[in-house]
């Protein structure tokens, strides 16, 4: 799950894994996220750094506090996470597809019908 020797940070990692689970719903909002020491016993990692992870969303507000309670998931925490992907994400990988279509020479017509093969393929 995480790549203990990667280059990334685990502490970022910890919250990207986090990001994924509240995207694809394994986490719901006001679900309870876990605590910085469940998430340093999953993976076997210094509590400090599980939550450093935490902060991370907090300070996105993608999770917040209950005094005693716990950590939760908050109520908009898919959409703003959906929309920082489509923003940042899937633009960064159109400019790279179209200046690489460009070095090909490949026209937009050419490209676009690459595309709509690659969906129907996957549906």
């Amino acid at each position: 799950m995480l790549e203990m020797d990667g280059d990334k940070p685990i502490y970022i990692q910890i919250a990207e894994w986090l990001e994924k689970e509240i995207i694809d719903e394994t986490l719901k909002a006001d679900d309870k996220v876990h605590s910085q020491y469940q998430l340093a016993e999953l993976f076997n990692i210094n509590p400090a750094t599980a939550g450093k992870g935490l902060t991370i969303l907090l300070d996105a507000e993608l999770i917040y506090k209950k005094r005693g309670l716990g950590t939760f998931v908050s109520a908009d925490a898919r959409e703003k996470l959906l929309a920082k992907r489509k923003d940042r994400t899937l633009h960064r990988l159109v400019r790279e597809l179209l200046d690489e279509a460009k070095l090909l020479g490949i026209a937009d017509e050419q490209l676009f019908q690459i595309i709509q093969a690659e969906r129907k393929e996957r549906t």
